[in-house]
């Protein structure tokens, strides 16, 4: 693949369709030879973001996930965008977990964005033409 050349997938946003997704992510990345880690980190956060989407944009009923991903250089690194036509949802705008907080006292959700944003390099959201549009940057090397 070259430099930022644009694969892109379109699916039903259903969990049943992670491995696909998964399968997606790997192809972009397996000319790069990353490390353990890295894919490691990139499935965490790709799980995450693509089982909200699933789980939580269009309500009781069912949607698209729109996903494209591409390699930039200086420095290297995987770009993903996550895209769905659900619910306008900023998982950024919530406040970061308080690890300190013990587990029982904690507010329930946002620890998978949290993960999400300690895994990558860079993370924005913005809602486009109808759209939730999130990217992720992840450094290869």
């Amino acid at each position: 693949m070259t430099n930022a050349e644009i694969k892109k997938l379109v699916l039903e946003a259903k969990v049943e369709n992670l491995v696909a997704v998964n399968e997606f992510v790997d192809e972009i990345l397996q000319p790069l030879n990353c490390s353990m880690k890295i894919q490691m980190q990139l499935e965490l956060a790709v799980e995450e973001i693509f089982v909200n989407i699933a789980n939580y944009a269009y309500g009781e009923s069912t949607g698209k996930a729109f996903i494209t991903g591409r390699i930039l250089e200086n420095p290297l690194r995987l770009e993903l965008v996550f895209m769905d036509e659900g619910t306008p949802y900023n998982p950024l705008a919530r406040k970061d977990p308080d690890l300190e907080q013990k587990m029982e006292d904690r507010a329930i959700g946002g620890l998978g964005i949290y993960l999400v944003k300690k895994n990558v390099e860079e993370i924005t959201y913005s809602y486009q033409e109808g759209k939730n549009v999130l990217t992720l940057c992840k450094h290869i090397h």
